[in-house]
């Protein structure tokens, strides 16, 4: 290379695809580690599957419950299980915490058909549950496809059942109908949002009568069918939890396998890498070091397992009262990934990207400095000596990443988990998976990015 080109190379920001720059050895490894992570979110689709799961690995492990006002020793590993729907996992450094806490935070919800309060009905010889749709989905990409039904239903002495019909490949499943094209010729006339309305998401519950029956004897069949599997009534499914998500199990895509199609990847191709950094720690950090897996982020971080609220912020205060420190201090000393995915340029769709700040497939994990719509409105905006420290960590340990927005400005934006824990005022920033078709019921990514995220978990974590 010419000096002139040697000095163009050195001045310019250019990211390069990480098939190129990973050793074969690395690429064997980002695949290998992809076969833990397809198990992992096959196992963990909705929060309640993913905080089971997580503190199954955890307690594996020796994390052991958090107890408040117990004072911890360095290098001690605890977890907090909050209602069974957020989790977080703590590992104690060797200095106090008011030299500030590592977090990583994800958020482990997705969009999904929650099933309404008095869901079962039945209408024209078909039995159906109502739904109403949790987080942002194109409805019309929910019809005709095959589903499965998690969840809790919580009986009236307390008792509960958990279920999950669907995923095993002798369950029956669950399907939305949609209008077959010969008399749904006005569907060119519509709004793409107006294709399937709300209401009209209703699963196919079952067909057959109960005998002898005169008034709803297709619902009363299927209501004597969890009363017989699961000892539940109708009054019972007031006080439950259950969930409509895609049966399909996490596949690998294309004919090098280099990607991987599944339900779920936000967020939890983020949650995932957290969490192999902390079940994997075998030295007692100098941090103590904080792993968050939210509930409710995909409808605004609300409610008693969402991060817009004091759980994260009330176990911080209590570990700075057991050693004797300033919370306030703590905070304001604090970093934080907010561990969060972002677009993948599509070439199919090039109007909605400003391609010199969009995110690439296999170029890497993601950093954002913000993320919000218009201008820059409900947002973290990370400094940029936060955003120079963690690019610095990244170039040390050779991680490959970029550098993106969420679309064009006045086309794209969304939000994170950032701008809470940006409010207890600590060093945040996003960073994360890019993912194609987000929010879809089958979205993709890639084994190399997955990879590059876990490798920037661990280089944040090991100073």
């Amino acid at each position: 290379m010419k000096k002139n080109e040697k000095e163009a190379a050195s001045l310019a920001y250019k990211t390069e695809s990480a098939a190129k720059t990973m050793s074969e050895k690395e690429i064997r490894l980002a695949f290998d580690f992809a076969k833990g992570y397809m198990d992992f979110i096959n196992k963990s689709k909705t929060e309640r599957d993913a905080v089971r799961e997580i503190l199954n690995k955890a307690s594996a492990v020796g994390y052991t419950p958090y107890v408040y006002s117990k004072k911890y020793k360095p290098g001690e590993k605890v977890f907090f299980n909050n209602r069974s729907k957020a989790a977080i996992l703590v590992i104690f450094g060797k200095k106090t915490v008011d030299n500030g806490v590592k977090i990583m935070a994800s958020h482990i919800d997705s969009p999904r058909l929650d099933l309404k309060p008095s869901p079962l009905y039945e209408e024209g010889h078909i039995g159906f549950f109502k739904t109403h749709y949790y987080g942002g989905i194109k409805k019309y990409q929910w019809p005709t496809i095959q589903l499965a039904l998690h969840g809790t239903v919580v009986r009236a002495d307390g008792t509960s059942v958990d279920i999950e019909i669907g995923e095993d490949e002798n369950d029956p499943v669950f399907y939305v109908n949609d209008l077959l094209p010969h008399l749904d010729r006005n569907l060119a006339q519509k709004k793409a949002s107006d294709f399937i309305p709300a209401e009209s998401l209703n699963l196919v519950a079952g067909s057959l009568l109960a005998k002898d029956e005169e008034k709803d004897p297709i619902k009363l069949n299927i209501l004597s069918i969890l009363k017989e599997k699961y000892d539940i009534c109708e009054e019972d499914l007031l006080t439950s939890e259950l969930c409509a998500v895609p049966a399909a199990k996490a596949r690998d895509v294309g004919l090098d396998r280099s990607m991987i199609a599944a339900y779920a990847h936000d967020d939890k191709v983020c949650a995932y890498p957290s969490l192999a950094v902390m079940l994997e720690a075998d030295k007692t950090p100098e941090y103590t070091t904080v792993c968050v897996f939210a509930d409710k982020e995909e409808t605004g971080s609300n409610s008693n397992t969402g991060l817009d609220t004091n759980y994260l912020y009330d176990l911080i205060a209590d570990i700075a009262d057991t050693q004797k420190v300033n919370v306030r201090k703590t905070w304001y000393m604090t970093k934080c990934l907010s561990a969060d995915v972002n677009a993948c340029y599509d070439p199919n769709f090039p109007e909605v990207f400003e391609k010199l700040n969009s995110a690439y497939i296999n170029h890497g994990v993601v950093l954002t400095k913000y993320t919000g719509g218009g201008g820059k409105s409900s947002t973290n905006d990370a400094t940029a000596e936060f955003f120079a420290e963690i690019r610095g960590i990244l170039n040390r340990d050779k991680v490959c990443w970029q550098s993106a927005e969420l679309g064009k400005t006045d086309v794209g934006g969304g939000g994170t988990v950032a701008k809470y824990i940006a409010k207890l005022n600590a060093d945040v920033i996003d960073i994360g998976v890019p993912v194609l078709s987000m929010h879809a019921p089958v979205e993709v990514i890639s084994k190399l990015d997955l990879y590059s995220t876990y490798l920037a978990f661990k280089a944040f974590c090991k100073d």
